[in-house]
């Protein structure tokens, strides 16, 4: 694991330190927590999620794709 230094307004520390306390829960964890969700959240807004999508469908893929190309 490594450490980082990240500076963070006034505002936040404090926001943070109330979730810490409502959640009983260290410092660090919140913040890993709060990084994975953000992490997860631009994957899927990236596209990371799309694969494996068609796997159920019951269409041909390179047919599809041939069809679609055609009206070119």
């Amino acid at each position: 694991m490594s450490r980082i230094l990240v500076d963070l307004p006034d505002a936040q520390v404090e926001a943070l330190a109330v979730l810490v306390e409502a959640e009983q829960r260290p410092r660090a964890a919140v913040i890993r927590d709060a990084i994975e969700a953000y992490i997860a959240q631009h994957k899927r807004a990236l596209g990371a999620d799309v694969f494996g999508l068609w796997k159920a469908k019951k269409v041909d893929g390179l047919e599809y794709q041939q069809e679609l190309r055609s009206e070119w």
